[in-house]
């Protein structure tokens, strides 16, 4: 019995699926493949899923730049499609749904579910999304294969009107509202959003959303038009000077309320925490990098009094508000992507989105 059948036998299926598919397999530090590898075999509770747009990640060409995870691997974890197998009792989804699968989804009952900080759960950190390999989100692949926990809580039905790629910035958008959560965002307050990249300008258009007066950072007068078309009340060039007390002239003299840092460079802490007044807060959150060290003035913590926070990937809580604020276009995620690549140009998209250029933004898969 040939592997297709197999699959067939223990499975709904909504047609013929190959045995081998087209994917952008990471071998090393600095190298993808793209390549012929297996489709992902479902087992009891699993979900396949054809995938028709991956978004690129800062995290993922953290990885394949610095060669922080061990090979071979498929990355891309912002991903929507339409599932086309089912595993015996895998009975919340139907063959033909429109989705969208986030990689990791907490117990929802351990020490860390109990208090929120659900990216520290043990069950959170095992990736549930995979095109084979290690598991690592997989969406750089024709089909990925959802794990039963993630197929049971972490996958979202796409309405007919959303379009596969705007269905993708649903797990990135979950990770900016905890952000800004976690920064405690209030109405009336002056936030700084460090980095005008897709990411900074969901931050930015989320603190607005919050009733902040926004200020959107970034040396690309291209990022910089598309902060303010998106709603940010001011945009600065961070290489200016005089952008500190441009800041401090908006605030009787203070400084922002809270810095928001969109941008992984080491610096921007030291800049951040010079431009926020005592007592605000300063969250990380480009800052992922296991290998960055950071220095800062301790004086800065000890005796201003300002907050140094962290936030990290999303919260399955937020999943639903996430979900809505792009269902009904309240944030035009379109309007964030630039540049569309199929799987086959996978080393040319990561090139762009890795060294962004005048008019890109976010650089989306089609596989």
């Amino acid at each position: 019995m040939s592997r297709v059948e197999t699959i067939l036998e223990t499975s709904l299926t909504s047609q013929s699926i190959p045995a081998t598919m087209r994917a952008a397999v990471y071998r090393g530090k600095r190298s993808i493949v793209v390549e012929d590898v297996p489709v992902p075999q479902i087992a009891e509770g699993e979900v396949l899923i054809r995938v028709a747009a991956c978004g690129i990640c800062g995290t993922d060409i953290k990885k394949i730049e610095h060669g922080f995870v061990a090979p071979p691997q498929i990355f891309g974890h912002e991903v929507s499609g339409t599932v086309v197998a089912l595993g015996a009792g895998a009975t919340r989804w139907k063959l033909g749904d429109r989705v969208m699968s986030f990689h990791h989804v907490p117990c929802g009952t351990c020490f860390y579910c109990e208090r929120r900080l659900h990216s520290q759960c043990a069950l959170y950190k095992k990736t549930g999304l995979t095109a084979g390999f290690n598991p690592n989100g997989g969406g750089f692949a024709q089909y990925v294969k959802a794990m039963p926990w993630v197929a049971e809580r972490g996958m979202v039905a796409i309405p007919n009107e959303i379009s596969f790629e705007e269905a993708t910035f649903i797990e990135p958008v979950n990770t900016c509202i905890k952000a800004i959560e976690k920064a405690r965002v209030a109405p009336g307050e002056t936030v700084l959003i460090m980095g005008q990249g897709p990411i900074g300008l969901l931050l930015m258009m989320l603190a607005k959303l919050a009733g902040a007066f926004v200020i959107g950072s970034d040396p690309m007068p291209e990022r910089r038009a598309k902060c303010l078309s998106l709603g940010a009340d001011l945009a600065l060039d961070p290489r200016d000077a005089q952008m500190p007390d441009e800041i401090r002239s908006r605030t009787d003299g203070r400084g922002a309320d809270v810095v928001l840092v969109a941008v992984p460079m080491r610096a921007a802490l030291t800049d951040a925490l010079a431009i926020a007044r005592p007592g605000a807060r300063i969250l990380l959150f480009a800052q992922n990098d296991p290998e960055m060290r950071i220095e800062f003035p301790a004086a800065a913590v000890g005796v201003e009094e300002k907050e140094i926070l962290g936030s990290y990937s999303a919260a399955v809580d937020r999943q639903e508000q996430a979900a809505r604020l792009i269902f009904s276009r309240q944030l035009p995620v379109r309007e964030l992507v630039s540049h569309r690549f199929p799987l086959e140009a996978m080393n040319r998209a990561l090139e762009l989105a890795a060294h962004p250029v005048g008019d890109s933004l976010k650089v989306v898969i089609q596989p």
